[in-house]
């Protein structure tokens, strides 16, 4: 198929008089410049760094500042733009190349974790290098793996991406644009078809909206824009934002079956926001739009204005890596600035805070004991944590008496390593409703295991789920068509209030977990209690295996960039109050004891020293379901644990115990 390939002569020469040198080419002539040279650091320098040259597929993302980027004439890409357009020197500037460089998505190729990621999963499985660096490359390095496809190529490797300045354009404006409508939304894991010589967007599909206007484009580049609905859809995000794995054995060797390793695009399937009245699309959060009139090509003082406009931010939640990226712009050669990055860095800050979670919490007196109920709701369009199966969120609790001294304190953490505090040793936590142990923490994360059902950050190791108490979204259902692609899995499932009404009806979003305090303070105390939200892209555990490996480039290149950026979390809600509390009994000094404690036919006798009265007392299961409740005037209480599990039995005179029935 012939194609037209131009060329620049300036860019200041083409912004300024139009001027085109045209050349025709084939496919096969166009693939020379599959490997960028001369004229591509030529282009790159003039264009802040963006590459201008071009494979059998895609331009860089250079040859779209042309007319997408800063408008030195200051009519294009300015927020309020009239018509016919005027200058505007003192507008907001929404270009999109600008706002698109500092994200995630744009440095997708460049990006140091995932680098030495795609490194490990190789030197664990050296004989599947080819197979992990081809899947790796579909979505992290679009430009050149499907290029490289699209002209023949088995397999598009690692080194050839971080070799091609082209690849290194990330997922680049070509990768969204061209994106064949043809199939979205049913394939995955980095499965893409794209058209040539057709660049796909969001206006032009009304019979009485202003046209699109061809020409400018066609001359320029010799592609023809045309309206596409799946711009504006959910469905175009979908083959790289759900991603299926398959599976193998410590040995290497494959099971046949495979593991979901993320599933946000599923996760939104499963939410009130894919249909009905609260619909949003991906594109609504992560674009999100402005009304004001908008010139979006420079040069063309003729064309009108478009409205509603996407701003192309593209932000997510992973500012850890923002900020490995602002610091280290000059040696990992990146496009955009310090200033830039920090843009980014506000914007992700402000969808984690503003966008995430709704938090609350309160005191409670349940028979003369102290509890706090902290409730959580996801306002995320999916899981939350969604995406990469590393991320993870927690709940910290902090309680403090009159005098400043700590008395409660779950979910405490380590600034410099960025650790969970006790959490350091540990495989995975369990999901929990009750706390009545401050070593215990609330974590909400996708924990994967090998075939021996051992946790593993070898993702190709993957096999199973262990735990998935992830936050899903509002809406969520077990019965959805897609709910074996976002499972909730492990001791959530049990759960009465975990995505569930106090009715017992799904699809809240929501968590309840009760914090159960310890007693004997003095009464008529103003206790100050502090429960945040933390989040973390990156934690040290999951890390740990990648940095292990020495003598590897790559991944040494990302250790000393890891080792000078702690993995502090963000803060992403937080609640404080001062609460006076009165009629709590005194029982530091007491204990109680159950035998026989585990239990194989569930009766356990409870007794508590010095003869002390239990008074009232609650039994609950290992969700916080309340099982029993009661008063008791005696010392011994006899007790019968219905089935098998944990239990914690509260009362009001002797303190707490945790029960296991066999």
């Amino acid at each position: 198929m012939k194609r037209t390939l131009l060329f620049l002569i300036t860019v200041v020469a083409l912004v300024a008089t139009g001027a085109l040198l045209t050349l025709e080419a084939s496919d096969a002539e166009r693939a020379q410049f599959y490997h960028h040279g001369v004229e591509g650091t030529l282009y790159r320098d003039v264009l802040g760094g963006l590459p201008d040259t071009i494979n059998s597929l895609f331009y860089g993302s250079g040859k779209c500042s042309g007319c997408h980027g800063v408008d030195p004439n200051h009519l294009a890409s300015k927020a309020g733009q009239t018509f016919p357009m005027v200058p505007m020197p003192d507008a907001w500037d929404v270009n999109v190349v600008d706002d698109w460089r500092s994200s995630i998505m744009a440095n997708s190729t460049k990006d140091p974790f995932w680098r030495a990621k795609v490194r490990h999963e190789v030197l664990t499985n050296p004989s599947h290098a080819a197979g992990l660096e081809d899947k790796c490359t579909s979505c992290h390095a679009p430009v050149g793996h499907f290029a490289a496809h699209h002209d023949g190529a088995e397999y598009y490797s690692l080194l050839e991406a971080i070799t091609d300045s082209l690849a290194l354009d990330g997922v680049n404006c070509a990768v969204c644009h061209q994106q064949d409508a043809d199939g979205i939304g049913t394939r995955f894991s980095g499965d893409m078809t794209f058209v040539e010589d057709t660049i796909y967007g969001p206006y032009g599909g009304g019979k009485d909206e202003y046209p699109v206007q061809y020409q400018p484009m066609q001359s320029f580049i010799g592609f023809f824009p045309m309206f596409g609905q799946h711009m504006t859809q959910s469905e175009s995000c979908a083959a790289c934002h759900s991603l299926i794995t398959n599976s193998v054995t410590l040995e290497g060797e494959y099971t046949g079956e495979t593991v979901i390793e993320q599933a946000t695009y599923h996760e939104w399937l499963n939410s009130i926001y894919s249909t009905g009245p609260a619909q949003q699309e991906c594109q609504g959060c992560h674009m999100p739009q402005i009304n004001d009139p908008v010139g979006i090509a420079g040069g063309y003082a003729w064309l009108q204005p478009r409205s509603p406009f996407s701003l192309h931010y593209f932000v997510g939640a992973n500012t850890h890596m923002l900020r490995m990226l602002r610091n280290n712009v000059d040696s990992l050669d990146l496009t955009a600035t310090e200033a830039q990055f920090d843009s980014t860095i506000d914007r992700t800050l402000a969808m984690l805070q503003e966008q995430s979670l709704d938090l609350n919490a309160s005191l409670i007196l349940d028979a003369g004991l102290p509890r706090v109920e902290v409730n959580l709701i996801n306002k995320a369009g999916h899981k939350f944590p969604s995406g990469y199966p590393a991320r993870r969120a927690w709940v910290e609790l902090k309680v403090n008496g009159d005098n400043g001294n700590l008395l409660f304190h779950s979910g405490a953490w380590n600034a410099e390593t960025g650790h969970i505090l006790g959490q350091e040793n540990t495989d995975w936590e369990p999901h929990h409703d009750v706390i009545s142990d401050d070593a215990d923490v609330v974590i909400y994360e996708l924990v994967l295991g090998d075939v021996n059902g051992d946790v593993t950050t070898v993702l190709e190791r993957a096999h199973a789920h262990l735990k998935d108490n992830r936050l899903t979204p509002q809406g969520f259902s077990t019965s959805h068509a897609v709910y074996d692609t976002t499972a909730i899995v492990g001791a959530a499932n049990a759960d009465p209030n975990f995505n569930l009404s106090s009715e017992g009806t799904e699809g809240t979003g929501g968590d309840r977990i009760q914090f159960l305090l310890p007693t004997g303070w003095e009464e008529n105390q103003n206790l100050s209690v502090e429960c945040n939200v933390w989040y973390q892209s990156l934690p040290p555990k999951w890390v740990a295996p990648t940095l292990a490996i020495q003598g590897d480039s790559l991944i040494d290149g990302f250790r000393n960039l890891y080792a000078e950026f702690a993995p502090v979390p963000e803060r992403i809600a937080t609640v404080n109050f001062t609460q006076t509390v009165d009629a709590i009994v005194p029982v530091a000094s007491l204990s109680i004891n159950a035998w026989p404690n585990p239990t194989l036919d569930g009766v356990v006798l409870v007794e508590a020293d010095q003869s002390t009265p239990l008074g009232q007392y609650v039994l609950y299961d290992a969700t916080g379901r309340e099982i029993e409740r009661g008063n008791c005037p005696q010392s011994r209480l006899r007790l019968a644990l219905p089935t098998s599990g944990r239990y914690i039995l509260r009362t009001e005179k002797a303190g707490a115990i945790p029960l296991i029935r066999q």
